[in-house]
């Protein structure tokens, strides 16, 4: 009985939706709405995608994990004490041009003056992600003349005052990196306001729904001189909903410029918003279902933000109220700490290991306990297409960026090592720092690079260690018992004459290996130079220290 009344449903429908639409509507604007029109009075519901949005706010530190299919797949932290300057706009000084290196060194109010280069300093064209489209009344335009970098020391000499934006903020021993090239994001649209070139996100793939972008695009007010860039979670938006976020971001400017005029440098004129504001406005998606938050003033803020835009996404967004912590809840927490270590498991029972260095990430991958059954091939392909898999995951994770160089096993197969290269690069699309991946090389290496915008996430959560100042490792008891034989043989010859008692203290695990396995030397060391040596462990030194005194004048002797 259920089709024939679905059937009469229809017709009904129809004329609902005729007399729905009947209204004057942008031409360019109704497809969408059209759908969702029919969604809506059909009684279609959006298809659940299996992604939350975590967020654990707490005194120190906010934390916001990204879960799908509860398997985490973005965490991001700030701290209240570490300030994220990336995005922020100032107005500097230019303190001193190297002509060199092409670059000069800005004053933007910090300890360590801000790096420019000068093709950092000129305008850029639009990112390979990024079609260029056409302005109406472009080809009517003059063309203003082209700027290179030797015009640069010209434009902007010692003394000037120069408007950047941080592009990377201060990694290890080295000052924030910035640029001329401004830009303020906001929900749909990016706004340029020293370059005049309109652009869409390629990551809209939809040939029609990009058209229709197009003429919304061209039909923005947009001022003389400036541009725009539609990013990927415009797909599917009303128009009012671009013409509403370029004004905010013309706001925006247009307090910058005011600051400019009425401040010396150097001076913040803009912030980038905090985590909250900022996971409100680059993750917070048709494509996420629900919003967790453990706060009840950031949940409210979030809904506040972006109530005004999606009436859905404000509904999604819940009040977390347990006494269980929020991560714990949700499984986050355990991940967190699985993920960071250095060796991470894969499902078939192979693992990577992830080294961190100055110069370069290196990510080793090994078949361990996933031995396989006859096929040895197969077991090497499927091990490194999930090695693929975790590597672009961990990446995302740990905010690792520079150069990474991943050594796959060894495939003799072409075929499975481009398998596994395009695994690589569908994983990389969904990551938002620019990515370049090459193919797998004769030495089985795959190299690649992401950009690095901030320090990862190890630099920021963890000191090097006291005992081993980073390395990783520390000298053996045998060494140890080594460098104290080659010191007493120095310091007993030295003072032969004069001191005859000799005292040493050292570490417990240095004193059990002199004890149990170098007794002999130490006696034939007392027989040798007519002294006599006494041992005392101090559970407070470091393994690889130790101290030699007079017994009797407890004087430290040195050889």
């Amino acid at each position: 009985m259920a089709m024939p009344a679905s059937r009469n449903l229809l017709p009904t429908t129809a004329g609902e939706l005729h007399q729905h639409t009947a209204r004057p509507r942008r031409a360019d604007n109704q497809h969408p709405i059209m759908i969702e029109t029919v969604k809506r009075i059909l009684g279609i519901r959006k298809k659940s995608t299996g992604i939350k949005l975590i967020v654990s706010c707490e005194k120190l530190e906010k934390r916001v994990a990204l879960l799908e299919n509860n398997i985490l797949e973005e965490y991001t932290i700030e701290r209240e004490t570490d300030r994220n300057i990336v995005g922020s706009i100032y107005m500097g000084k230019v303190r001193n041009i190297e002509h060199g290196i092409k670059a000069m060194f800005v004053d933007i109010g910090f300890e360590k003056n801000a790096f420019l280069q000068f093709w950092d300093a000129i305008p850029a064209a639009l990112d390979s992600g990024i079609e260029t489209v056409t302005r109406s009344g472009e080809g009517k335009k003059k063309k203003a003349p082209r700027i290179t970098h030797k015009d640069v020391p010209n434009i902007y000499p010692v003394g000037s005052d120069v408007l950047v934006q941080v592009k990377k903020g201060p990694i290890s021993n080295k000052g924030p990196r910035i640029t001329t090239d401004i830009s303020l994001a906001g929900r749909y649209l990016v706004l340029m306001p020293f370059n005049d070139q309109f652009g869409i996100s390629r990551k809209i793939d939809d040939p029609k729904e990009r058209e229709r972008l197009r003429k919304i695009l061209r039909e923005l007010d947009v001022p003389e001189g400036m541009g725009i860039i539609m990013r990927t979670v415009g797909a599917g938006q009303r128009a009012r909903y671009f013409v509403r976020d370029l004004s905010l971001l013309l706001e925006q400017w247009t307090a910058i410029q005011s600051g400019r005029e009425e401040k010396k440098s150097p001076v913040c004129l803009f912030e980038e918003p905090d985590l909250i504001d900022r996971t409100v406005r680059d993750f917070l998606t048709d494509e996420i279902d629900a919003v967790i938050v453990d706060d009840a003033k950031a949940a409210e803020r979030m809904q506040t933000l972006v109530g005004h835009v999606s009436k859905r996404a404000k509904k999604s967004i819940q009040h977390y109220t347990a006494a269980q912590p929020i991560f714990d809840c949700f499984g986050v927490q355990a991940q967190i700490d699985a993920a960071f270590h250095r060796q991470v498991w894969l499902p078939c029972g192979g693992y990577i290991v992830i080294d961190e260095t100055e110069a370069m990430i290196a990510v080793d991958v090994n078949t361990g306990r996933n031995k396989g059954a006859r096929d040895m091939e197969k077991t090497i392909l499927q091990t490194n297409l999930e090695a693929a898999d975790e590597i672009t995951r961990q990446l995302r994770l740990r905010n690792i960026g520079g150069l990474i160089v991943a050594d796959f096993i060894d495939m003799k197969s072409r075929r499975d090592q481009q398998a596994v290269y395009q695994r690589v690069k569908d994983r990389l699309k969904r990551d938002k720092a620019r990515t370049h991946v090459l193919p797998v090389s004769q030495l089985g290496l795959m190299e690649m690079t992401r950009q690095r915008a901030n320090e990862s996430l190890a630099s920021a959560v963890f000191v090097p260690c006291p005992h081993c100042q980073g390395k990783g490792m520390i000298k053996s008891p045998m060494t140890m018992s080594v460098e104290l034989q080659r010191s007493l043989h120095s310091v007993m010859r030295k003072n032969q004459d004069s001191i005859h008692e000799v005292k040493v203290t050292v570490h417990p695990e240095l004193l059990h290996r002199l004890r149990t396995d170098d007794e002999d030397h130490l006696v034939e060391i007392e027989r040798r130079y007519a002294g006599r040596l006494s041992f005392r462990a101090d559970p407070t030194f470091h393994q690889e220290k130790f101290v030699i005194t007079d017994a009797i004048t407890g004087a430290e002797l040195k050889g």
